[in-house]
């Protein structure tokens, strides 16, 4: 699967748990661009992830973990916690 795919994936995860319909983001998005992103077929800004991150009331960076869990289904959480803090302490 690729990353617009996984994206696409979980962010509709993340909206479902919350319960939330795509017209609830219409403060930030059409629904049409909604529906593009969760079937993959846009990628979207870094602003655009913040204010659909304030949406969801979730931190920018679980949208993004959430998506390379996606991709990456052998990647457990831990190993990719333990990936991003290696880097970080690294200065990458």
């Amino acid at each position: 699967m690729d990353l617009k795919q996984s994206f696409g994936v979980a962010l509709r995860q993340l909206r479902v748990k919350r319960k939330l319909s795509q017209e609830e983001f219409s403060d930030v998005s059409s629904r049409t661009y909604m529906s593009s992103l969760e079937r993959g077929l846009k990628s979207p800004t870094i602003d655009k992830i913040e204010q659909i991150s304030q949406v969801l009331e979730v931190h920018p960076v679980s949208v993004m973990v959430a998506t390379y869990l996606e991709a990456e289904p052998e990647m457990t959480i831990e190993a990719l916690f333990e990936r991003i803090k290696s880097d970080l302490d690294a200065g990458v």
